[in-house]
């Protein structure tokens, strides 16, 4: 049988920031509130082909159309303000 040799374990990458430097990024802006949703497994499989295609995160690129589909000024045109009722 041959033997393979394993290399140690890779230290990760020098442009990635570690867990809480990217937690303290992200409470630096606006306050984070999560959604989870249901979708159908191939809508999640389309939605994550072309995030990785385009080298885009999932969730930045959902966010972009949460955007687009509910704009700021959605609230002065009738919406909920009311932060509670979501």
């Amino acid at each position: 049988m041959k033997k393979v040799t394993i290399g140690a374990k890779p230290q990760g990458s020098g442009n990635r920031p570690s867990p809480d430097q990217w937690v303290a990024a992200r409470e630096a802006s606006e306050p984070i509130k999560r959604l989870t949703i249901d979708i159908p497994l191939a809508l999640h499989k389309r939605i994550k082909s072309q995030c990785a295609i385009r080298g885009e995160n999932m969730a930045d690129e959902i966010r972009k159309l949460l955007e687009k589909h509910f704009p700021e000024e959605y609230q002065q045109r009738g919406g909920s303000s009311d932060p509670s009722s979501n």
